[in-house]
């Protein structure tokens, strides 16, 4: 018996999408259901990784939340960067310094509006509740964005 194929995701941002859009990024482990992300170790590396990228204006994300064997992110890319590029450098930098094994490839889906950014923020915060890892979305330790004591997600720098 063969087992299906996962397709091959383009990843490719339409012309028409302008830099710092947002997209609901997810990235998974190889191993699903093993806890590979939510040490404190491997998340110092994971942060430190998406907050170097920041500064260098290789992406902006507005919100990074990491689950036992995937994480969720908001991110924007400036027009400069191509997203599968900058995805694949950090898979590739943290893989080897966190000896995380990433599944090939990843999700994402750009945001279209204000609500939909809304609505992927609370349910990327909820996602640790819903698996019964926390009572509430701010007792979860594994969250990162770089402002989090603003009332809302800040926009990107380049813009």
């Amino acid at each position: 018996m063969t087992l299906p194929q996962r397709a091959i995701l383009p990843h490719a941002t339409p012309p028409w999408v302008g830099p710092g859009e947002a997209f609901f990024v997810t990235i998974c482990c190889q191993a699903r259901g093993e806890n590979q992300l939510c040490h404190e170790a491997v998340a110092a590396l994971l942060f430190e990784a998406a907050e170097f990228r920041q500064r260098t204006q290789r992406w902006f994300v507005h919100l990074l939340l990491l689950m036992p064997d995937h994480l969720h992110g908001l991110v924007s890319f400036p027009a400069a960067e191509v997203m599968k590029k900058v995805v694949a450098n950090f898979k590739g930098i943290v893989a080897k310094r966190a000896g995380i094994v990433w599944q090939r490839d990843f999700f994402d889906h750009r945001l279209r509006s204000a609500a939909s950014f809304e609505e992927k923020a609370h349910y990327i915060r909820m996602n640790p509740v819903r698996q019964g890892l926390v009572a509430m979305p701010e007792l979860w330790p594994y969250v990162w964005s770089p402002n989090a004591d603003a009332a809302g997600p800040a926009a990107p720098p380049y813009l």
